[in-house]
């Protein structure tokens, strides 16, 4: 069921509605044709109660579209063009609006009328759709929760949206006004990942802005996802909440990475037991830090890209801190959306990468995704680099990602040679606002955690 009423329903069951604010709008728009685009600002077709107010609205945006002048003839003989004038109950209804009214020079506030009773009738109609799936109770009651929590939310949040915006305005909404868009010193950065060259090539994950982090199983896309997570949300300077969505791994096992990966501690010895008296003090200290982190984690193995949206934006009402990384791991086990009987499974990956970059853009936060690599890697002669060609069902992956990473550890394809031992790379295969490289970093198996080069820190180099 759509969230609007179709037909003159509205009307007819008492719902929300001001037919005579209709009536002012479309008369006061065929007097002064210039009064559309205060209209057409805000209103849409489905905005209005009455089908032939709806009609007549987008015959009106129609001609608006044209460069067309609006006004009785223009729009009658529209009308006639697609066969609608008795729809409209005919010419002399159409006479009616506009004949013996002044001229109005408010016209917002019965713009305003007709969109807020629009507004009640969305919210109306998204709960009684909530109520027949619950009556039906064919859906899974957390997904029937979701859904409903989604719909109200993006009606408020469409009703309230301002798309159009002035250099004035973006200048001095930005944290640190016009200054900080011409003193490089104080720019406003993106959220640190932990990673002082990565941090550099890329100025930090910029909120809205989708973010693929791809390899072959095994190089460490999770722990290096977690490691930034968890910087994200421990950092001394300006911690920020961290959301991560495993669809792979249990909260226990995510947990357990966690804390052994900042504590230090072998994994090993951690699910054996066979610890130190020093192990278990920085596991107690790794622990209490976590404690009190702003982090959460969703282990539903079959989240959507609708229980995503609708629990990102649930978080982000209900905590104290600004929301500053969302992870999913990973794209590819995310449930398909409904496309057709005919659409593959490119189309589908393609149509979750695009809805999550829309979604990072709406709420404003970065979106880290982790997304599986083809076997090309392996199957390359020499060189065993990913590349952009690499992602695996891609589609429009690469399109809509602002930033694509990989992971590459050289010594996964050469086991025999020590040199390459804890060596990693994530090379920046694209960056929509930044350069293309490649950030060295070391791997510390037993930790299943990621360094910042000795030489990038001025520390002797980490003890594995």
């Amino acid at each position: 069921m759509s969230t609007t009423v179709n037909s003159d329903t509205a009307y007819e069951r008492g719902l929300p509605c001001n037919i005579y604010a209709e009536r002012m709008v479309l008369g006061t728009i065929l007097l002064n044709p210039n009064a559309f685009v205060t209209a057409g600002a805000t209103l849409r077709p489905e905005d209005f109660a009455l089908e032939k107010h709806r009609i007549l609205f987008q015959r009106m945006l129609d001609l608006h579209t044209r460069d067309e002048r609006i006004d009785r003839v223009t729009l009658a003989n529209e009308l006639l063009r697609h066969g609608e004038l008795d729809a409209v109950d005919g010419l002399s209804y159409l006479a009616s609006l506009d004949e013996g009214m002044p001229e109005i020079f408010h016209l917002e506030s019965y713009v305003n009328i007709v969109r807020d009773k629009s507004l009640l009738r969305k919210m109306i109609a998204a709960s009684q759709e909530t109520i027949q799936r619950c009556m039906l109770a064919e859906d899974d009651p957390a997904q029937v929760l979701s859904a409903a929590e989604e719909k109200l939310l993006s009606i408020g949040e469409a009703q309230a949206r301002n798309t159009l915006a002035s250099t004035q305005q973006v200048f001095d909404s930005a944290e640190g006004g016009i200054n900080s868009f011409l003193d490089p010193a104080r720019r406003v950065r993106g959220v640190s990942t932990g990673f002082i060259k990565l941090d550099e090539m890329t100025g930090g994950f910029r909120p809205g802005e989708l973010i693929i982090l791809a390899a072959r199983p095994a190089m460490g896309k999770t722990a290096l996802a977690l490691n930034i997570a968890m910087h994200v949300a421990t950092n001394r300077h300006a911690p920020l909440a961290a959301a991560i969505f495993s669809l792979e791994m249990s909260k226990e096992s995510l947990l357990t990475r966690l804390i052994c990966s900042r504590a230090r501690v072998d994994q090993h010895l951690f699910r054996t037991g066979y610890l130190q008296r020093e192990d278990r003090a920085q596991l107690n200290a790794a622990a209490t830090d976590l404690y009190d982190a702003p982090l959460y984690i969703d282990d539903t193995s079959s989240t959507s890209l609708l229980d995503i949206s609708a629990k990102v934006r649930k978080l982000k009402h209900s905590i104290s801190v600004p929301l500053g990384l969302v992870v999913v791991d990973y794209l590819q086990l995310m449930p398909s959306p409904s496309l057709g009987r005919n659409a593959n499974r490119v189309q589908e990956v393609s149509a979750l990468s695009r809805g999550l970059k829309l979604l990072s853009k709406d709420l404003g936060v970065p979106f880290l995704v982790l997304s599986q690599l083809s076997r090309a890697p392996d199957q390359r002669e020499g060189d065993h680099r990913p590349q952009l060609s690499d992602l695996r069902e891609s589609g429009s992956i690469e399109q809509d990602a602002d930033m694509v990473a990989f992971i590459f550890r050289p010594e996964v394809y050469h086991k025999d040679r020590e040199d390459l031992r804890g060596k990693a790379e994530i090379i920046i295969g694209k960056q929509r606002n930044g350069p293309t490289g490649v950030v060295n970093l070391v791997f510390l198996h037993k930790y299943t955690r990621f360094e910042n080069l000795a030489e990038d820190l001025g520390e002797p180099p980490p003890e594995e």
